[in-house]
């Protein structure tokens, strides 16, 4: 991994860390902007990581919840 896309996915975890927090999906373009303005080469890998970890977090999230959904199809057995 080069230097511009180490820097870009930290940015993107800190980024990412912020939305949760305080719910501003605009921050990703916002700092998309100020990194175009400097390195684009760093702007490219900072969107990509986080359209990677969005998805992942997303395929998670649905993994989750079809687990749970199969499971609950499942008829219980009671304990002894």
């Amino acid at each position: 991994m080069g230097l511009a896309e180490e820097l870009g996915d930290k940015l993107a975890i800190d980024v990412l860390k912020v939305i949760d927090k305080l719910g501003d999906d605009q921050l990703v373009m916002e700092v998309a902007k100020v990194l175009a303005a400097s390195s684009t080469p760093t702007e490219e890998a900072f969107l990509t990581s986080v359209r990677v970890r969005q998805a992942e977090a997303r395929a998670r999230g649905f993994l989750r919840d079809y687990v749970k959904k199969e499971l609950a199809k499942r008829p219980q057995t009671p304990k002894d």
